[in-house]
């Protein structure tokens, strides 16, 4: 294990290193109005979602949150998004699958407020705050959205926890996120543990990588004019371009891609 890989596997010592990572990154890339952070999907053959004109360059972004978002209806419900990036994909949901209010949380302040200047949208808010420390009411929302993010938290367990404290009972957590090999069972035992239920779970590693490659061209260009050459290497392997380290371990297997659909057990004791 590297020296840097030790550091990330301390949960505050994480935290505190995306914490830094993301606004400094939201800085870099906003004169380039970029409106997704996540990984991408496509499928064989490909999903083919009709989009607006404005919607078609972030096209397999885009798929991914359609493929995470999509197995209920949402349409009139209340959805909280934790931890959502630059907004992009809180902004399609709202637009495409008409809940009746869509609050977007995350803990980077200025993309926040990025997200705040770039997306105005009927019924969708933005709010700084804490996956782990929600601040919401006790089953306020019908359904919250999670995508590629619960690597970076400290405590996992917790989150789920926040999450189903937020959620009505019979409510929904749609989700997704990568883990490497050895993290796995710890990751399944997690949420087996939870007050969810598995109604569905499906490992989409074979489609991220798909959405990696169309994406990669767009991707590499930004990160060399973007950021500064020490660290443009940190950039690709965070867009996950071929050839970068999170890139060839999803390939080799080394690395699971996955999404579940979990729904909040009623009754539970949160």
């Amino acid at each position: 294990m590297s020296f840097f890989e030790r550091l990330f596997s301390i949960g505050p010592v994480r935290k505190f290193i995306w914490r830094c990572w993301y606004p400094f990154l939201t800085k870099r890339l906003q004169t380039h109005a970029v409106v997704f952070l996540n990984y991408a999907f496509e499928t064989d053959p490909p999903v083919g979602l009709t989009l607006d004109p404005e919607d078609e360059p972030n096209r397999a972004c885009i798929q991914l949150y359609n493929h995470v978002a999509s197995p209920i209806r949402l349409e009139g419900k209340s959805v909280l998004e934790v931890s959502c990036g630059h907004g992009g994909g809180a902004s399609w949901i709202s637009r495409s699958f008409h809940p009746a209010s869509y609050v977007a949380l995350d803990l980077n302040p200025i993309g926040i407020s990025f997200c705040q200047q770039h997306h105005r949208v009927m019924g969708l808010e933005f709010q700084q705050g804490d996956a782990q420390k929600l601040p919401f009411p006790d089953q306020s929302m019908d359904a919250v959205i999670n995508v590629e993010a619960s690597h970076c938290y400290p405590d996992f367990p917790g989150f789920l926890n926040e999450a189903a404290r937020v959620l009505k009972p019979g409510g929904h957590l749609l989700y997704a996120d990568f883990r490497f090999r050895e993290s796995v069972s710890e990751w399944e035992l997690a949420i087996q543990n939870s007050a969810f239920q598995i109604l569905a779970t499906r490992d989409i590693s074979t489609e991220v990588l798909r959405g990696m490659d169309k994406n990669a061209q767009r991707s590499q260009q930004l990160i060399r004019q973007c950021l500064p050459a020490p660290l443009q290497s940190l950039g690709l392997d965070f867009a996950g371009v071929p050839g970068s380290r999170i890139y060839e371990a999803l390939k080799a297997g080394q690395l699971t891609y996955r999404s579940w659909q979990l729904q909040r057990r009623d009754g539970s004791e949160i």
